[in-house]
């Protein structure tokens, strides 16, 4: 009798590494607008609007722009990418070539810097990393974050093979409740629960 298949081997669906992100956010946010199909209306947020904007205006300005204190020589930016091994789909700020013959990403962030990465940040580059090694068959040692209420301060993201395994396990937990319907588990801090659009809808 042969076994029903694991979510990896369903290469005709996909997600969005922004569906991951919600999901880090917290589990039941996936289940609330995936399986219910109820609408966060993120358009309405100001971050998110703020984020988009910064983003449209740092893909016009200086599209020649090489950052030459990290070794860049070369770039593309707003770039697509898609792999269906992957499961996921998703638009890289830049990618970037490097002097040492590796490639990274830069994620532009409408935050101030702090002294630490967020955890949601660093995936979310993990996953772009994961799609440009793909597409372009380079080695992804590191990414990039700028963030731009702190002066466009510029901070390197190391990755550890732990960060890709953590990647690519929240694809897969993002696909089995979408694919199974299954309540999961809150995991928002009280000021994230406060914050959140589903809060008056979680139990």
């Amino acid at each position: 009798m042969k076994s029903e298949p694991s979510f990896s081997e369903t290469p005709n669906v996909s997600i969005t590494i922004t569906q991951v992100m919600a999901y880090l956010f917290c589990p039941r946010f996936t289940y609330f607008e995936e399986c219910l199909g109820i609408p966060e209306h993120e358009e309405t947020r100001f971050k998110v609007l703020m984020g988009r904007e910064v983003h449209a205006r740092k893909v016009k300005m200086n599209p020649d722009y090489l950052r030459k204190r990290i070794n860049v020589v070369r770039k593309a930016v707003s770039v697509y990418l898609a792999s269906p091994e992957l499961q996921l789909r998703g638009i890289v700020d830049e990618v970037l070539w490097l002097a040492d013959g590796t490639l990274a990403p830069l994620e532009y962030k409408f935050a101030e810097y702090r002294p630490f990465v967020f955890a949601t940040h660093r995936t979310q580059l993990c996953l772009q990393a994961l799609l440009i090694a793909e597409a372009f068959r380079a080695s992804v040692m590191r990414g990039y974050l700028v963030y731009v209420r702190s002066k466009n301060f510029l901070r390197e993201v190391a990755f550890r093979p732990a960060d890709f395994a953590k990647a690519r396990n929240s694809v897969q937990e993002v696909l089995r409740i979408i694919q199974t319907g299954y309540f999961p588990q809150q995991r928002g801090t009280p000021a994230q629960c406060a914050d959140c659009c589903y809060r008056n809808l979680c139990v």
